[in-house]
Protein backbone atom coordinates (compact mmCIF):
# COMPACT_ATOMS: atom_id res chain seq x y z
CA UNK A 1 0.00 0.00 0.00
CA UNK A 2 1.45 3.32 -1.42
CA UNK A 3 1.73 5.92 1.53
CA UNK A 4 2.10 8.53 -1.05
CA UNK A 5 -0.70 11.69 -0.62
CA UNK A 6 -2.40 11.94 -3.70
CA UNK A 7 -1.61 15.12 -5.44
CA UNK A 8 -5.07 17.05 -5.25
CA UNK A 9 -5.06 16.46 -1.62
CA UNK A 10 -1.56 17.84 -1.45
CA UNK A 11 -3.07 21.09 -3.62
CA UNK A 12 -5.42 21.15 -1.17
CA UNK A 13 -3.47 21.45 1.67
CA UNK A 14 -0.92 23.81 0.30
CA UNK A 15 -3.94 26.04 -1.00
CA UNK A 16 -5.60 26.05 2.75
CA UNK A 17 -2.57 27.04 4.32
CA UNK A 18 -1.74 29.50 1.84
CA UNK A 19 -5.40 31.31 2.80
CA UNK A 20 -4.71 30.91 6.53
CA UNK A 21 -0.92 32.68 6.22
CA UNK A 22 -2.97 35.46 3.90
CA UNK A 23 -5.77 35.72 5.99
CA UNK A 24 -3.45 36.06 9.45
CA UNK A 25 -1.57 38.85 7.81
CA UNK A 26 -4.92 40.86 6.67
CA UNK A 27 -5.68 40.60 10.38
CA UNK A 28 -2.62 41.78 11.67
CA UNK A 29 -2.33 44.47 9.69
CA UNK A 30 -5.88 45.55 10.50
CA UNK A 31 -5.59 45.08 14.30
CA UNK A 32 -2.04 47.34 13.64
CA UNK A 33 -4.25 49.88 11.53
CA UNK A 34 -6.83 50.16 14.45
CA UNK A 35 -3.92 50.68 17.29
CA UNK A 36 -1.64 52.90 15.34
CA UNK A 37 -3.42 56.10 15.98
CA UNK A 38 -5.21 54.93 19.84
CA UNK A 39 -1.09 54.35 20.75
CA UNK A 40 0.31 57.53 18.82
CA UNK A 41 -2.58 59.33 20.76
CA UNK A 42 -1.96 57.99 24.29
CA UNK A 43 1.98 57.92 24.26
CA UNK A 44 1.48 61.98 23.24
CA UNK A 45 -0.39 62.27 26.03
CA UNK A 46 1.28 60.70 28.44
CA UNK A 47 4.29 62.50 26.69
CA UNK A 48 2.83 65.99 27.81
CA UNK A 49 1.91 65.00 31.13
CA UNK A 50 5.38 64.59 31.64
CA UNK A 51 6.17 68.27 31.50
CA UNK A 52 5.07 69.06 34.69
CA UNK A 53 6.92 66.43 36.35
CA UNK A 54 10.63 67.91 34.77
CA UNK A 55 9.89 71.54 34.66
CA UNK A 56 9.11 72.35 38.61
CA UNK A 57 6.49 74.79 39.81
CA UNK A 58 5.30 74.81 36.14
CA UNK A 59 1.41 75.36 35.85
CA UNK A 60 0.81 75.87 32.31
CA UNK A 61 2.25 74.93 29.01
CA UNK A 62 2.63 75.62 25.45
CA UNK A 63 3.38 73.02 22.36
CA UNK A 64 6.36 73.93 19.67
CA UNK A 65 7.35 72.75 16.70
CA UNK A 66 11.07 72.32 16.02
CA UNK A 67 12.23 73.74 12.42
CA UNK A 68 15.32 75.19 11.00
CA UNK A 69 15.02 78.83 12.04
CA UNK A 70 13.69 78.28 15.89
CA UNK A 71 10.62 77.35 17.03
CA UNK A 72 7.11 77.71 15.89
CA UNK A 73 3.81 77.88 18.53
CA UNK A 74 1.62 74.96 17.59
CA UNK A 75 -2.62 74.96 18.09
CA UNK A 76 -2.70 71.62 16.99
CA UNK A 77 -1.08 68.85 18.59
CA UNK A 78 -1.72 66.46 16.32
CA UNK A 79 0.94 67.97 13.83
CA UNK A 80 3.54 65.64 13.18
CA UNK A 81 7.01 66.24 13.80
CA UNK A 82 9.58 67.26 16.46
CA UNK A 83 7.94 69.13 18.90
CA UNK A 84 9.39 71.07 22.47
CA UNK A 85 6.99 72.31 25.75
CA UNK A 86 7.51 75.45 27.52
CA UNK A 87 6.53 75.45 30.91
CA UNK A 88 5.36 78.39 32.54
CA UNK A 89 4.32 79.44 36.31
CA UNK A 90 1.32 81.24 37.06
CA UNK A 91 2.30 84.51 35.85
CA UNK A 92 3.25 83.22 32.52
CA UNK A 93 7.32 83.28 33.65
CA UNK A 94 9.30 80.08 31.41
CA UNK A 95 10.54 78.00 33.59
CA UNK A 96 12.05 75.67 30.81
CA UNK A 97 11.35 73.81 28.23
CA UNK A 98 10.98 69.95 28.41
CA UNK A 99 12.13 68.12 25.52
CA UNK A 100 12.70 64.38 24.31
CA UNK A 101 15.51 61.99 24.18
CA UNK A 102 16.17 58.65 23.38
CA UNK A 103 19.02 55.73 23.07
CA UNK A 104 19.55 51.81 22.89
CA UNK A 105 19.12 50.67 26.03
CA UNK A 106 19.91 46.60 26.77
CA UNK A 107 16.78 45.58 25.63
CA UNK A 108 15.48 48.10 23.65
CA UNK A 109 14.94 51.88 23.20
CA UNK A 110 14.71 54.07 26.85
CA UNK A 111 12.88 57.05 26.16
CA UNK A 112 12.88 59.78 28.29
CA UNK A 113 11.72 63.81 29.02
CA UNK A 114 13.89 66.38 30.34
CA UNK A 115 13.08 69.61 31.56
CA UNK A 116 15.84 72.20 30.67
CA UNK A 117 16.42 75.30 32.27
CA UNK A 118 18.12 77.64 29.31
CA UNK A 119 18.65 80.14 32.19
CA UNK A 120 20.15 78.36 34.68
CA UNK A 121 21.65 76.45 31.56
CA UNK A 122 20.90 72.93 33.59
CA UNK A 123 18.74 70.19 33.61
CA UNK A 124 15.82 69.99 36.38
CA UNK A 125 13.83 67.32 36.10
CA UNK A 126 14.40 63.52 34.11
CA UNK A 127 11.36 61.09 33.45
CA UNK A 128 11.66 57.58 31.75
CA UNK A 129 8.71 57.42 29.50
CA UNK A 130 9.00 54.08 27.60
CA UNK A 131 11.65 51.60 29.36
CA UNK A 132 11.38 47.54 28.74
CA UNK A 133 14.58 46.78 30.96
CA UNK A 134 15.10 43.96 32.80
CA UNK A 135 12.99 44.37 36.06
CA UNK A 136 15.07 45.30 39.23
CA UNK A 137 18.12 46.05 37.48
CA UNK A 138 17.53 48.75 34.26
CA UNK A 139 14.23 49.45 35.47
CA UNK A 140 16.05 51.10 38.47
CA UNK A 141 16.60 54.39 35.86
CA UNK A 142 12.77 54.55 36.73
CA UNK A 143 12.63 54.21 40.67
CA UNK A 144 15.71 54.83 42.25
CA UNK A 145 15.55 58.18 44.20
CA UNK A 146 19.40 58.61 44.28
CA UNK A 147 19.82 57.80 40.18
CA UNK A 148 16.53 60.89 39.76
CA UNK A 149 18.65 63.12 41.78
CA UNK A 150 21.49 63.64 38.93
CA UNK A 151 18.68 65.59 37.29
CA UNK A 152 18.00 68.48 39.85
CA UNK A 153 20.85 70.34 38.75
CA UNK A 154 22.77 68.59 35.45
CA UNK A 155 25.30 71.13 34.25
CA UNK A 156 24.86 71.82 30.51
CA UNK A 157 26.40 74.97 30.05
CA UNK A 158 26.43 75.59 26.28
CA UNK A 159 29.90 76.98 24.98
CA UNK A 160 31.44 80.27 23.87
CA UNK A 161 30.02 80.03 19.99
CA UNK A 162 26.99 78.60 21.25
CA UNK A 163 27.00 75.24 18.73
CA UNK A 164 27.34 73.18 21.47
CA UNK A 165 27.62 72.00 24.88
CA UNK A 166 30.64 73.11 26.95
CA UNK A 167 31.16 69.73 28.46
CA UNK A 168 29.39 66.89 27.36
CA UNK A 169 26.96 64.58 29.74
CA UNK A 170 29.00 61.62 31.39
CA UNK A 171 28.59 58.90 33.37
CA UNK A 172 30.94 58.56 35.94
CA UNK A 173 31.22 55.11 38.12
CA UNK A 174 28.71 54.97 41.42
CA UNK A 175 29.68 57.51 44.11
CA UNK A 176 32.59 58.76 41.96
CA UNK A 177 30.97 62.11 40.47
CA UNK A 178 33.75 64.85 39.92
CA UNK A 179 32.27 67.36 38.01
CA UNK A 180 28.73 69.17 37.63
CA UNK A 181 27.87 67.46 34.22
CA UNK A 182 28.19 63.61 34.94
CA UNK A 183 25.75 61.66 36.35
CA UNK A 184 26.15 59.67 39.35
CA UNK A 185 25.67 55.58 37.09
CA UNK A 186 23.96 53.29 39.12
CA UNK A 187 25.13 49.46 40.61
CA UNK A 188 24.02 46.35 38.28
CA UNK A 189 22.08 48.81 35.79
CA UNK A 190 25.24 50.19 33.89
CA UNK A 191 24.23 49.70 30.72
CA UNK A 192 20.41 51.63 31.18
CA UNK A 193 22.53 54.41 33.28
CA UNK A 194 25.15 54.79 29.66
CA UNK A 195 21.70 54.93 27.80
CA UNK A 196 20.09 57.65 29.55
CA UNK A 197 23.48 59.65 29.87
CA UNK A 198 23.86 59.13 25.84
CA UNK A 199 20.54 60.07 25.48
CA UNK A 200 20.74 62.83 27.35
CA UNK A 201 23.55 64.14 25.72
CA UNK A 202 23.01 64.00 21.93
CA UNK A 203 19.56 65.78 22.15
CA UNK A 204 21.23 68.08 24.78
CA UNK A 205 24.05 68.52 22.58
CA UNK A 206 21.64 69.97 19.64
CA UNK A 207 18.67 71.07 21.87
CA UNK A 208 20.43 73.43 23.93
CA UNK A 209 21.72 75.88 21.67
CA UNK A 210 18.98 76.37 19.58
CA UNK A 211 16.37 76.82 22.90
CA UNK A 212 19.30 79.27 24.11
CA UNK A 213 19.54 81.15 20.63
CA UNK A 214 15.22 81.24 20.02
CA UNK A 215 14.33 82.13 23.65
CA UNK A 216 12.80 85.00 22.64
CA UNK A 217 10.00 82.64 21.18
CA UNK A 218 8.94 80.99 23.86
CA UNK A 219 5.52 82.48 25.43
CA UNK A 220 2.56 81.45 26.65
CA UNK A 221 0.45 82.88 24.60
Amino acid sequence: MSNTMPKNDWFAMVRTLGMVSLLSGVLIVMAYEGTAARIAWNKQQATEAAVFAVIPGAVQKATFAVGQDGFTRLENHDEKGPKVYAGFDASGTLLGVALEASAQGYQDTIRALYGYDPVKQCIIGMKVLENRETPGLGSKIVTSEEFLKNFGALNVSVNADGSALEHPIELSKRGMKPESWQIDGISGATVSSKAVARALNESAQRMAPLVKKHLDQFTVK
